[in-house]
């Protein structure tokens, strides 16, 4: 794990939720202090809740940072990728100081003001597009947690709205609730296959 090759003040962009069938698409923007450590720190998928929630707490006391949403409806208006776009967008809004570049999680490519790169597997690289996996993934799974308090039927709080068989017979049962990315292909077949049964 290392930091971007660059004297610019950096900020880290990932993302938590693109596959998810509901909720919204949470992301986070993360700078760095030059010579913080943080132990553990890897892409938050590789890590154990209990270390996520530590790094958590670690990242947003000591760093600059901001996360930003799009909302299931702004998934299924504007399409996944342009969601991504604002969801970045808006945790760049929330950023204390304007970063001078910008590294970002994955390969899809964006039209920031800022020079920025898109890394593949940037999340197990670069430590500041780690530190923003962490914020996303950690906030999200929050807001799913407290979605399954308002929808109990569909284990939201197990598989954050990710197609596991749960999900998959929480919807064959209740059909979609009203977070659903209804524009999703196991939405869409769902649908289709209600209005036949109808």
């Amino acid at each position: 794990m290392k930091n971007p090759p660059t004297k610019r003040c950096v900020a880290g962009l990932d993302e938590a939720g693109r596959g998810s069938w509901a909720g919204p698409v949470v992301a986070a923007a993360v700078i760095l202090p030059e010579k913080l450590q943080l132990p553990g720190l890897n892409d938050s998928k590789l890590l154990t809740e209990k270390k996520r929630e530590e790094l958590f707490k670690k990242i947003v006391a000591t760093c600059a940072y901001g996360i930003g949403t799009a909302s299931h409806e702004e998934v299924d208006r504007h399409g996944l990728l342009h969601a991504t776009f604002l969801a970045f967008q808006r945790a760049l809004q929330q950023l204390p100081q304007q970063p001078e570049a910008l590294w970002i999680d994955g390969r899809d490519k964006f039209k920031f003001d800022v020079p920025h790169t898109s890394v593949i597997k940037g999340d197990r690289t670069y430590r500041c597009i780690a530190a923003a996996s962490v914020l996303a993934k950690v906030t999200r799974d929050h807001l799913m947690i407290e979605c399954a308090r308002h929808y109990p039927d569909y284990g939201f709080e197990e598989h954050k709205g990710y197609g596991t068989e749960r999900h998959q017979q929480a919807l064959r049962s209740h059909g979609p609730s009203a977070i659903h990315r209804l524009s999703y292909a196991p939405l869409l077949h769902l649908k289709w296959a209600q209005e036949a049964f109808l």
